[in-house]
């Protein structure tokens, strides 16, 4: 059994129907893999009963007044991480996509020392839900300028299923990206020099609830997060270059 003071971080909006079974599944796994391992579901002020469900879980749960998005919410989770002594943070998102038995796959690299955080991959393996076609040519895009910004090659870049070790959570303690997140964190990251890496997952459908990224949402969401992603380089790569003048 590790060591490591794990906390499993679930951002949920209008989850009720899947977000049960999701911190069920996170708990048979903890039990199976002997985990030091803690649940915390984060309420993005949702409007339907998933606030009932989780106070009915075995699981913590943090309930915010307003709604943040994705970005904040895990923003919230994070900084809970960080302040109460966890070593590892992970996110595993409350629609059920992301099953935890591959949560050991994802865990081994940062026990074994070999990652800062480690990105659940849909596109490794090719097996599982593989997305729809225009969020696939939108992944596609954000490994591209990814490579670009960083000059690192990160596969599914918009995936929510991440662990992070006690340095990443130091970053994502002082600031994480808001709203759609993801694939501008890998710059952040990447700018901060930490460790990132990529397994192979099978990934679900969304198990209940609606996506906030739909067909007619796909190129806005390109566009604000490419802009998100730029402002988050240009920001980031100056403040570090001035703190080492």
């Amino acid at each position: 059994m590790t060591k490591d003071r794990i906390l499993v971080i679930v951002p949920c909006f209008n989850e009720e129907e899947a977000v049960a079974a999701v911190i069920e599944d996170i708990n048979r796994a903890k039990n199976r893999y002997s985990l030091h391992l803690d649940i915390l579901a984060v309420n993005d002020c949702s409007t339907d009963g998933t606030l009932a469900v989780l106070k009915r879980a075995n699981c913590l749960h943090l309930d915010l007044p307003v709604n943040l998005g994705i970005g904040g919410a895990m923003h919230a989770g994070y900084k809970f991480a960080f302040r109460n002594g966890y070593d590892i943070a992970v996110q595993i998102d409350g629609d059920g996509q992301h099953p935890a038995d591959e949560l050991m796959k994802i865990l081994q690299p940062i026990f074994d020392g070999e990652a800062d955080i480690v990105i659940g991959s849909r596109f490794l393996n090719r097996s599982g839900f593989q997305s729809s076609t225009m969020r696939r040519v939108g992944i596609n895009y954000f490994r591209r300028l990814n490579q670009i910004l960083i000059g690192q090659t990160i596969y599914d870049s918009t995936s929510g299923f991440r662990a992070f070790n006690r340095l990443a959570l130091s970053t994502v303690n002082v600031y994480y990206p808001d709203e759609y997140p993801e694939p501008e964190a890998i710059v952040q990251f990447g700018l901060h020099q930490l460790r990132m890496t990529e397994v192979p997952v099978t990934m679900r459908e969304r198990q209940g609830g609606v996506s906030s990224i739909n067909t007619s949402r796909a190129i806005y969401y390109m566009v604000k997060v490419t802009l998100g992603t730029l402002f988050i380089y240009a920001r980031l790569r100056n403040k570090l270059k001035h703190q080492m003048a």
